[in-house]
């Protein structure tokens, strides 16, 4: 190899490698991690931020929506409960919505998309900024059943730096934090397992329909032409260890 080749070759490398090249499918492991004390905010973020790394959900596909908050998460499990964890820095937060099920999209929100068995069917968790929750299955966009409200309630806990009381649209730079409890049970349609060395496909969302600065931010690409989460074939991939 020349030295003009080997040149070139080192001027090209920064670009093949910057984030709004991405063109893969991600992959990512969630290692097994130990809450110390009983789960709280401040107990799963502690364990979180000490086994984990952070992950950017920032990959924005429509030019169309071009603003772009600053979002990330981890993401750990021991066994029967998985762990997650967003930080969200934007120019606007919405909270309309308090009830299970209900159009949190629409809100400040943030997504997790899980096909557990790569059987084709997905649960979509979807949390607006104070936690409200909206949870379904099945195998496309137009095939979703509700996880009931009540099951919703009693199993999966939410704690939000903005809290759990609903708020119109508050227009400055915020940033908050939420903390999300997932057990294995809430997976109704996938009985009796646990997420021990589980080979998942999902995807990671940031989105708010009703938002001044409408947005769609994705952690792996959704090459689409126009706003669609509920696009399983574009997941990427989770390894549960």
């Amino acid at each position: 190899m020349n030295k003009i080749t080997l040149i070139s070759l080192l001027l090209l490398t920064p670009l093949i490698n910057c984030s709004d090249m991405k063109t893969t499918s991600q992959s990512l492991v969630v290692n097994k991690i130990f809450v110390k004390d009983s789960i709280s905010f401040e107990s799963v973020s502690e364990a979180l931020e000490e086994n984990t790394i952070l992950n950017k959900v920032d990959w924005l596909e429509w030019k169309e929506f071009s603003y772009k908050p600053q979002v990330s998460f981890r993401i750990a499990h021991d066994d029967s409960l998985m762990f997650l964890k967003y930080y969200v820095k934007e120019e606007h937060v919405l909270a309309k919505q308090s009830e299970p099920n209900t159009a949190v999209h629409r809100d400040s929100c943030v997504e997790f998309f899980v096909d557990p068995m790569q059987d084709g069917n997905y649960y979509n968790f979807e949390f607006n900024c104070i936690g409200t929750t909206h949870l379904a299955y099945g195998p496309g966009r137009g095939e979703r059943t509700f996880i009931p409200a009540e099951m919703i309630k009693n199993q999966i806990k939410t704690w939000s730096t903005l809290g759990n009381v609903p708020f119109e649209e508050k227009s400055e730079t915020y940033e908050w934090e939420m903390v999300i409890v997932i057990p294995s049970s809430i997976f109704t349609y996938n009985k009796g397992f646990s997420f021990s060395k589980l080979t998942s496909n999902a995807n990671f969302y940031k989105c708010g329909d009703n938002t001044t600065k409408k947005h769609y931010l994705s952690w792996n690409p959704v090459k689409t032409p126009n706003p669609d989460f509920h696009r399983p074939e574009y997941f990427g991939l989770l390894k549960f260890q």
